[in-house]
């Protein structure tokens, strides 16, 4: 009887074998390649300087605590729709920032451009602002990125 261990083992040196042959196969014909398939999700990490929520609709019942991406091609873009809301006191006004970006090495943000619409807007307690965050990516990528990751972090400042 084979193990569950030789079956594994041999069909991880079938998957090196063919992804090393596709390589020398794409090295040989580099004009055949014309696209990247980018395929993951970046996480939000909400912080808690000023009381804001990010949710997926707009009634603010179902929070957001990541980006589903899906598939991304050279050129594209994809558009995510989010409510966020200020549970605090007194009105804030929000700022973006990202982190942890992967892959490091080629550096992904060479290739990828993270945006929102925010236009730094004033919010008021318990008022909900819709924002679109957009990912795209350069038509110009050439680098073998197959997936990424980055985290997002929110930041909302009393006004």
């Amino acid at each position: 009887m084979v193990s569950k261990e030789s079956i594994i083992t041999g069909a991880m040196l079938i998957l090196i074998t063919y992804t090393l042959g596709l390589s020398l196969v794409s090295q040989a014909f580099p004009a055949a390649q014309t696209s990247k398939t980018l395929s993951s999700a970046g996480s939000i990490q909400i912080q808690t300087t000023a009381e804001i929520g990010v949710y997926s609709n707009p009634e603010c019942t179902i929070s957001l605590t990541s980006l589903p991406w899906g598939t991304l091609e050279p050129g594209g873009s994809k558009n995510i729709d989010c409510y966020i809301k200020n549970e605090g006191s007194s009105a804030i006004t929000l700022s973006l920032e990202t982190s942890e970006w992967y892959p490091t090495s080629p550096d992904v943000t060479e290739y990828l451009t993270f945006d929102w619409n925010y236009n730094e807007t004033p919010i008021n307690p318990d008022a909900v602002v819709h924002i679109t965050f957009t990912l795209t990516v350069s038509p110009d990528i050439t680098a073998d990125i197959t997936s990424f990751s980055f985290d997002i972090t929110i930041v909302g400042t009393s006004s």
